[in-house]
């Protein structure tokens, strides 16, 4: 059976009925990303913004990396380990993996910055500057490839509301913590470490609610499926700060670059996925890729944070400003 067969009888396979994230969840995560962000906020000044717009090498780069090598990195997983796949799976990794890597970069790529001395502000424009672009980016990068291994492509609706929404959740409590911090040194001080511990304890909400009431799925999902999850969030980490390295930015920008790459909007991916497939008998499968990207993320990404803490600070002392 061709590989293009195997994708359309997986789409119309029999149901799998697995409730990946709860409405509660969903409500809990935005109003802790809305307090995480704004506790970022009072960490910033807009002097930090100016330095990153007189330099806006990051902003290009990251671009480049978050919709030229996300999308490619996604296919290339996809087109490599698909084959060994049951059939009834080819189809939603597919989907599921392309659109993960072709959305934009998410909130939590700001957190895991804060927490590896990257660029913060660096960090808050970029998602905002993907989370823009995704409106045309996402569409044409599912496009591409998913006519590669679809006939017809995926005809997945990009939710502008959702692109509204994950804006107004990244900028509104970063500009009002701002704000406190220009009126009140101290309160914004006492903000920022508010942000830092709700931080972790996000992503210890996403491992103590997600994974147990998944469990039974997370045993039967075939182990390929975790290599695309877990190797798309670490490759593109890897290369994209290899390449920023490559071209000698400072390296809290090439941290910051790497961590925005690798880190994409899950909760994005599955809002579209849900308003794309809303009634497909494989809806569960669908969204494995994106939920398990979403959980392995935040354990990639806590490993690496740990070593750009430990690499690179001595070198850093040395350098006067961001370049």
């Amino acid at each position: 059976m061709s590989l293009t067969a195997s994708l359309i009888l997986a789409l119309e396979g029999p149901p799998a009925d697995h409730e990946v994230v709860t409405d509660f969840e969903q409500a809990m995560l935005v109003g802790l990303v809305f307090i995480i962000m704004f506790g970022l906020g009072a960490g910033l000044t807009p002097r930090d913004f100016r330095s990153a717009l007189r330099r806006p090498q990051g902003l290009i780069i990251g671009w480049v990396t978050q919709f030229g090598i996300m999308p490619f990195l996604a296919f290339l997983l996809v087109l490599g380990l698909i084959l060994p796949l049951p059939a009834e799976y080819a189809a939603p990794v597919a989907v599921g993996a392309l659109l993960m890597g072709s959305v934009p970069a998410g909130t939590t790529s700001n957190i895991f910055t804060f927490f590896s001395k990257g660029n913060l502000a660096l960090s808050v424009m970029m998602t905002t500057n993907s989370t823009l672009w995704a409106l045309i980016m996402t569409p044409l990068a599912l496009l591409i490839y998913g006519s590669q291994l679809m006939p017809g492509g995926t005809d997945l609706q990009i939710p502008v509301e959702n692109i509204l929404v994950t804006l107004a959740i990244l900028l509104v409590p970063v500009a009002v913590g701002m704000w406190i911090r220009s009126r009140n040194a101290n309160i914004g001080a006492v903000m920022e470490l508010m942000g830092g511990f709700f931080g972790l304890f996000f992503i210890v909400f996403l491992l103590v609610t997600w994974v147990p009431r998944n469990w039974r799925l997370l045993v039967i999902t075939p182990w390929q499926v975790y290599l695309v999850a877990v190797f798309l969030g670490l490759l593109g980490i890897t290369i994209s700060y290899g390449i920023a390295r490559g071209i000698k930015l400072h390296p809290a920008n090439a941290r910051t670059i790497g961590l925005e790459t690798g880190i994409q909007n899950g909760p994005l991916a599955i809002a579209i996925i849900l308003l794309s497939f809303d009634g497909n008998p494989r809806l569960g499968e669908l969204l494995i890729v994106p939920a398990l990207y979403s959980l392995f993320i935040v354990l990639v990404a806590t490993v690496v944070t740990f070593y750009f803490r430990r690499a690179n600070l001595a070198e850093e002392q040395k350098i006067p400003s961001l370049l």
